[in-house]
């Protein structure tokens, strides 16, 4: 591996103008390609094999009008002065109202209040559900202004009209947040380096990468549709890692150029060397994102998907534009006026950075820190004992917002249950006799403790599948709606038994309980998963058993603590305010399986970065503590760097307006946080002293078995020594390296 990313990295820079222009060419295709196209993104969640979608498929064959996979809207009425919705201006209003809203674009269906039955008991509330053609990505804005049109007119005639529903929500999009994470990285850089030419590089390599990761996926939506987060959620991981990744190669190229190297041959070591961690470090990432796809649920694969994507390609820059553009540069990236008088001393041997001073510390007092780490995160983790998740509705929307106060206006006039009825399906088509089957099924539901009400049966036309709507008692999302659609569920077999027929729920409700279970359910096999596939690429970068196992437990415990970080704001309401927080609710139910997946491959950057460096050293005779040492000596203050710029890209993600987004954007700035500056900085090299020599240690039968990556470059290093004593040239250069040894390298 390092021998070929050096031969790589030295023909990147010969051909500088040529691998240039070839991604500049590739990125114009992909820009006039995503100009030409106009994918459809969709923010509906599908469930393959659930009884809720069985249903749902079932109604979009038997009940086409009623568009059950359509977007859907309530409008909610109610007189301001207590007057009746039931008779005088106030019902020709509202009824003059709902006729608009029939003619609305893209409209499918329209209930009447009055008809229906939704109109509450003392007559001051009622309410319509819109249904529409076109699922909640494709409403169109037309449709969504009719809606507030007529919320505006209801308004002028002296009602409170309020507007709820899927298809008012606005869908995840890109916005100047990410200008923030930006505009932090660009003054970490130019602190980190002392140089605009040394900061600025990573920076526009990153910036060039994400740009043909997002038109790639706008070009992506044209051939399927992609869920709307997907941009979004790209766009986060791919900026930090981009510039990250760039970050590790340009200190590393640096480096090389300060030991003597000509500029091009720093480019090929750096690339052997800090290039290796690179890939590897970019394999994790990926591995852990696309093992969202295991899931089975489209959205969590669509965010995954494309997320790995992105960080293919920065891992793809990083490898092949990022050394044409240190051709350009070449020695002038060492130089800057911006260095302060420490950082001169530092190059010129004076003095021990910090890094190196809080490695020695931790190395001479190993047990204090480690105690110190697990305890600290072992508190913060404490809230996570009390995690509920539950799919976002209304009840979550920012109070005050016509979505929050349809809700709530619903749950005065008819009961929480109102806000999320479930659709029970009756497929008759086994049965000898579906009204009967039908009947019992109304009879069935009517008998159970939390149904507020249900409505007659309505048959297809062929007269074989009936639908029927049960009111819970409860909100949506509270145990006891959840308790009901299981309950439902059991007496499907002996209802099956009885009347021939099947009986399903379905409906938003029990759609969202389904993904919440599959969630719950899959996220111990997708760690297992991840995990599993990402301790073989560990074994294989540190050639240990130890080292990889106590990478998992450290990522184990910032998981812990991040996932507490996350109920503490949004569900219990900690610095909710300070943070942008409106409302606290129950943790989005995608969350916590997105945050294992992204944190387990952002924990392993930054323990691929720091610990080859500790090997490194190892393999090349410094006895451990000293390795470890070492290893803060190179990376310390590029971890560093790395982990406040993930932090600032991430944490600008807390003003998105998107509550999904806004929790992520929190969830990944704190394990970043936890991770870098308390695992990797304090625990592994506590445990790494600890081990000693231990911490390498390999089974001869294992070590004959697994290939050699050389990722600390030590072949690398071998072969160009002998090629240099065999035919040593003046200007460092070795165009026809070829490694005496190469091995499986």
């Amino acid at each position: 591996m390092a021998t070929f990313l050096y031969r790589l990295g030295r023909l990147a820079f010969r051909r500088r103008r040529l691998v240039t222009l070839l991604w500049i060419l590739v990125l114009a295709g992909l820009g006039l390609g995503a100009v030409n196209t106009s994918g459809n993104a969709i923010d509906t969640f599908t469930v393959p094999g659930s009884q809720s979608q069985q249903a749902l498929d079932l109604l979009g064959k038997e009940f086409p009008q009623a568009s059950a996979s359509g977007a859907g809207a309530r409008v909610v009425f109610q007189t301001a002065d207590g007057k009746k919705l039931t008779s005088g201006s106030a019902k020709t209003e509202v009824d003059a109202l709902v006729a608009e809203l029939k003619t609305a674009p893209q409209v499918a269906s329209v209930s009447d209040p009055y008809v229906s039955g939704t109109v509450s008991k003392d007559g001051t509330i009622a309410y319509t559900q819109v249904t529409y053609k076109v699922a909640q990505a494709d409403v169109s804005e037309a449709a969504k202004d009719a809606l507030h049109k007529v919320a505006d007119e209801g308004d002028k005639a002296g009602l409170t009209v309020s507007v709820g529903g899927t298809a008012v929500k606005e869908k995840a999009t890109t916005g100047p947040t990410e200008l923030i994470g930006i505009a932090v990285a660009a003054v970490v850089l130019v602190i980190t380096f002392g140089s605009l030419a040394a900061g600025g590089l990573p920076l526009l390599t990153a910036i060039f990468g994400v740009a043909m990761a997002m038109l790639s996926i706008t070009i992506a939506t044209h051939l399927w549709n992609l869920s709307s987060s997907a941009p979004t959620l790209a766009l986060m991981l791919g900026l930090a890692v981009a510039i990250d990744y760039a970050l590790f190669i340009v200190s590393r190229y640096r480096n090389e150029l300060k030991d003597g190297q000509d500029p091009e041959e720093a480019v090929g070591r750096a690339l052997g060397t800090a290039g290796s961690a690179v890939v590897f470090a970019g394999l994790t990432v990926i591995i852990a994102l696309a093992g969202l796809s295991v899931i089975g649920i489209r959205m969590m694969t669509d965010i995954g998907l494309s997320a790995a994507f992105a960080v293919a390609i920065a891992v793809l820059i990083a490898l092949t534009l990022l050394p044409a553009m240190l051709g350009f540069a070449g020695k002038r990236i060492t130089k800057g006026r911006l260095k302060t008088g420490r950082m001169r001393r530092l190059e010129r041997g004076e003095g021990e950075s910090m890094g190196v001073r809080w490695g020695r510390f931790v190395t001479r007092n190993p047990v204090k820190m480690l105690a110190v780490s697990v305890v600290g995160l072992l508190a913060l983790a404490v809230p996570a004992l009390s995690l509920e998740t539950a799919m976002p509705d209304d009840s979550v929307a920012a109070p005050g917002s016509s979505a929050r106060v349809a809700y709530d206006t619903v749950t005065q006039g008819f009961g929480a249950g109102y806000n999320g009825p479930l659709t029970v399906v009756v497929d008759a088509r086994g049965s000898d006799n579906a009204k009967t089957a039908a009947a019992d099924a109304v009879t069935l539901l009517g008998t159970m403790d939390d149904v507020a009400s249900v409505s007659p049966a309505q048959f297809n036309a062929s007269g074989d599948v009936a639908l029927i709507r049960a009111v819970p008692k409860s909100s949506p999302n509270s145990q006891e709606t959840i308790d009901l659609v299981s309950g439902i569920r059991d007496h499907g077999t002996a209802f099956t038994k009885d009347t021939g027929a099947d009986m399903m729920v379905t409906g938003t409700t029990a759609l969202n309980i389904d993904v919440a279970t599959k969630l719950s359910g899959a996220l111990v096999p997708y760690l297992a998963v991840v995990v599993g596939l990402a301790l073989v690429l560990l074994l294989l970068v540190f050639r240990s058993l130890l080292v990889p196992l106590k990478a998992v437990v450290g990522f184990l415990l910032s998981l812990c603590a991040t996932l507490g970080v996350v109920v503490a704001v949004f569900q219990w309401g900690w610095l909710a305010g300070a943070l942008g927080v409106e409302q606290s609710a129950p943790i989005t139910s995608i969350l916590p399986i997105f945050l294992v997946g992204v944190v387990f491959g952002l924990a392993m950057d930054y323990e691929v970065f720091l610990v080859t460096r500790m090997r490194e050293a190892y393999v090349h005779g410094a006895e451990p503590a000293e390795a470890v040492v070492a290893g803060f000596r190179h990376s310390a203050r590029v971890v560093t760097a790395a982990a406040i710029i993930m932090i600032s890209v991430f944490g600008g993600f807390l003003l998105d307006d998107v509550l999904l987004v806004k929790s992520i954007g929190l969830g990944l700035a704190s394990a970043v946080l936890f991770d870098a500056f308390v695992v990797r900085m304090t625990l592994v090299p506590a445990v790494m002293t600890l081990l000693g020599r231990r911490a390498w240690a390999l089974p001869k039968w294992l070590d004959r078995f697994l290939p050699n990556v050389d990722v600390e470059g030590e072949k690398l290093r071998h072969a160009l020594a002998e090629h240099q004593d065999a035919d040593p040239e003046p200007d460092g250069r070795h165009e026809s390296l070829t490694p005496a040894s190469p091995g499986r390298s």
